[in-house]
């Protein structure tokens, strides 16, 4: 072969041309300051339940009453999604979930505990699903696979400065003003994101994809093999992240150090963000399901360390190695969902993947809620959560791949004795 014949070497991916091409920055902004919510109501409800007059016990059960309830309806607003568009499901969710933030802090103490963990409740489930969403309308706004694949990892990176940025906003608004006003910025914040996403041309005309072939049981089926175990994989991995989170406060409490419960989860955020940026800007080799293992054995790898219980610094420094690869497993993870998910189900399927992940995380934290007081065992769940699900994808690896594609159940095995040789 002559060397004018070599092939020509891709142009290396910027994220400068993912956010010049149209539309994606007023997408992805939209959706990250329409998520914001996701981590500023927890903390608001909290610090407006002891301004109140309730126990912290009480605003941590609404707290975890509003991740409950948000997590749980995710499928079903993918799914609704997926039957009628985008439009049809954000915006209606978002001005009510705004008029019930607005509504709490005036009728909750007048109706008592009974109607503050119904309003609650009804905040948890009106949460646009924006997330689902943005990953749905990637394939649209980004026809070329590589920009895409950069896309998504700077979208799964990003989100972890949404868990630095929300409660220390809503902890300077209440301090500053009142935990009434912050729950009010957050209704703010999520219908004016959510306005911004509705509203963008790719998201009013999106509809999902129509199935490949006849409609039937075996190609509109959603549950398969591959999707079962990625989602309890997935799980594994939500439960490291919750089991961390209270491993952060019990190092914050033995070292005297209360900053530690807010910086070891920055931390950790951080390095998910530099990670996903590290791992958007090239293509890199070996299939998807094998990027996807090696992530996790990595994310393994770094909860490691935390079994020597170390020092408050060296704890800091010790998160950010599992936080950089946290971004390249949810973006793997993505990935493969869009390629095991029948056609016309894609938003149900993203769906499914962050109610797992947020099932797993509350798992995680509930468990090491009791066992706080254990230092080595509380240290040792992140990695345990880990094994779990790196275990899980090693086992199903054969399912991950392109054979449990959507495709599935269209190939028959031949049928012995047809088209014989005369």
């Amino acid at each position: 072969m002559s060397l004018t014949a070599l092939p020509t070497p891709a142009p290396r991916i910027t994220y400068r041309a993912v956010l010049g091409s149209p539309y994606v920055a007023r997408l992805l902004g939209g959706t990250l300051t329409g998520r914001l919510p996701d981590s500023m109501a927890p903390v608001a409800l909290v610090l407006w339940a002891t301004a109140s007059g309730s126990s912290i016990a009480f605003g941590g059960l609404l707290s975890a009453l509003y991740g409950l309830s948000s997590a749980l309806v995710q499928p079903v607003k993918g799914r609704l999604m997926d039957r009628h568009g985008q439009s049809a499901v954000h915006l209606p969710a978002a001005l009510l979930n705004a008029a019930l933030l607005v509504i709490l802090p005036v009728a909750g103490p007048y109706g008592g505990p009974g109607l503050a963990l119904g309003l609650v409740v009804g905040i948890g489930m009106t949460v646009p699903s924006l997330e689902a969403g943005l990953r749905a309308l990637w394939p649209t706004v980004l026809p070329d696979p590589r920009l895409r694949h950069a896309a998504l990892a700077l979208d799964t990176g990003a989100q972890g400065l949404l868990y630095v940025a929300g409660p220390v906003f809503v902890a300077a608004l209440a301090s500053a003003c009142s935990p009434s006003v912050a729950l009010a910025a957050t209704a703010v914040l999520g219908l004016a994101g959510t306005l911004v996403v509705v509203l963008a041309p790719p998201s009013r005309r999106w509809r999902p994809a129509p199935p490949n072939g006849p409609r039937t049981g075996a190609v509109d089926r959603l549950v398969s093999p591959g999707l079962v175990f990625l989602f309890i994989a997935l799980t594994g991995v939500g439960f490291a992240l919750g089991a961390m989170n209270v491993w952060s406060i019990t190092m914050a409490e033995h070292h005297h150090q209360d900053m530690l419960s807010g910086i070891i989860p920055a931390t950790c955020s951080t390095g998910s963000l530099i990670g996903g940026l590290i791992y958007g800007r090239r293509t890199w080799p070996g299939t998807i399901t094998r990027r996807l293992i090696i992530a996790t054995a990595a994310f393994l790898t770094g909860w490691l360390p935390l079994l020597s219980l170390p020092g408050p610094y060296a704890a800091i420094a010790t998160v950010a190695a599992p936080g950089a690869f946290l971004s390249i497993v949810v973006a793997c993870a993505y990935v493969t969902t869009e390629a095991l998910a029948p056609a016309g189900r894609t938003s149900e399927a993203y769906a499914w993947l962050i109610l797992s992940i947020g099932a797993g995380q509350s798992a995680g934290t509930a468990l090491s809620g009791r066992l706080a007081e254990q230092p080595l065992t509380s240290a040792v769940l992140p990695a345990a959560g880990s094994a779990l699900a790196l275990s899980v994808l090693l086992a199903a690896r054969r399912h991950l791949g392109p054979t449990g594609c959507a495709r599935r159940g269209r190939h028959r095995r031949p049928v012995r004795g047809r088209h014989k040789t005369p």
